[in-house]
């Protein structure tokens, strides 16, 4: 199964900040959007870095509530891991271990097309674990 599949199903739409916002702006988003991390993106199409509440967080413990008017480009993480729409869940799996994130933006010639989280990852791979369990359990009964 590769990461074009679960764009597929969940679909591509990401949600992404503008770097001069602040970290105020950051959070309700989040919040609203009931997710942990967004694209920063100035033009909506290209990835200039990513944020989540782990950043978030370590800005709290660094600066404390100040943190709030900060801007995102302050925090966000910049060299940011990305992947494929051709890859594979695995392959995502492993980046995301390698790299400990839990998102990975989805690439392709350089434009954004989506984001997969580590929840998209371990839900596809499962439902993948129980096809191929139920492709063994019915070549196991098929010759009972």
């Amino acid at each position: 199964m590769d990461v074009d599949r679960i764009l597929r199903s969940k679909g591509a739409n990401v949600i992404t900040i503008r770097s001069n916002a602040t970290i105020a702006e950051l959070v309700r988003g989040l919040r609203d959007a009931r997710i942990g991390a967004m694209v920063v993106s100035d033009d909506g199409w290209h990835v200039d870095g990513i944020i989540s509440e782990r950043d978030v967080v370590r800005g709290l413990a660094e600066r404390g509530t100040a943190i709030m008017d900060a801007r995102v480009a302050d925090v966000m993480t910049r060299a940011v891991a990305t992947c494929s729409p051709h890859d594979t869940v695995k392959q995502v799996m492993s980046v995301m271990t390698l790299r400990h994130v839990r998102h990975l933006p989805v690439v392709e010639d350089g434009v954004l097309r989506g984001l997969v989280s580590i929840g998209d990852a371990v839900k596809f791979r499962l439902d993948e674990i129980e096809t191929e369990a139920g492709v063994l359990r019915d070549a196991y009964t098929a010759h009972i």
